[in-house]
């Protein structure tokens, strides 16, 4: 049975989802000339865009992802657009991009979710986003105040849970060589802002109204 497709948040913004289909739709159009049997190529995102179609909140600049093969990228994969409030906003895709260098575990592109850009979905490129636990991984390795605010973000919206995060991190951490203790400390850290933010969750729901 196929996986079904994902939709973006009802509370993601339509400017923004239509911005960065309209970077899909350049990066597929280039695609178009490869044989069959390499197609389709997956796009995985990571992420503030991630986060935003997930959650709806934070509003990205760029679309953090990397690809299953090799890909030279089309030049213009920069979309300008207004947001509902009229201010210019300016969408790219982000050439520099490295997952190597941070905290991502070895089954996070097999476990990605499929997304539904409506329609204009392609045969060609695969778009998929990192699961909501391995896009919490992912910003443990640099575990920025922006970082931690998306772990709670994705907490509080209840797409991952304090004890799931630890186990997924740590298995992504035990395939990492040198001084990993820095990276363990964030985890613990990370954690702690999930349970944190669980405990906040409940007691909000229970609370009479």
């Amino acid at each position: 049975m196929l996986a079904a497709l994902m939709q973006p948040d009802r509370s993601a913004r339509p400017e923004f989802v239509a911005a960065f289909r309209e970077i899909v739709d350049r990066i597929g159009q280039s695609l178009a000339g490869l044989p069959k049997r390499a197609l389709p190529i997956q796009m995985y995102v990571a992420g503030g865009a991630a986060l935003h179609l997930y959650t709806g909140e934070r509003v990205s600049r760029d679309i953090d992802a990397s690809f299953s093969g090799r890909i030279a990228l089309p030049e213009n994969l920069e979309v300008a657009y207004r947001d509902a409030d009229g201010a210019a906003r300016l969408l790219y895709f982000d050439r520099q991009y490295n997952d190597t260098l941070g905290l991502l575990h070895e089954d996070a592109y097999d476990d990605s979710e499929p997304l539904s850009l409506g329609a204009r979905d392609s045969n060609v490129l695969e778009v998929r986003l990192l699961s909501p636990l391995d896009l919490a991984v992912s910003k443990i390795g640099r575990f920025s105040s922006q970082d931690r605010d998306d772990i709670a973000t994705l907490a509080r919206h209840r797409l991952i849970g304090a004890s799931a995060l630890r186990r997924r991190a740590e298995e992504a951490l035990a395939g990492y060589v040198g001084d990993t203790a820095r990276v363990q400390a964030s985890i613990d850290i990370a954690v702690r802002i999930v349970a944190d933010t669980e405990k906040r969750v409940a007691a909000k729901r229970s609370s009479p109204k």
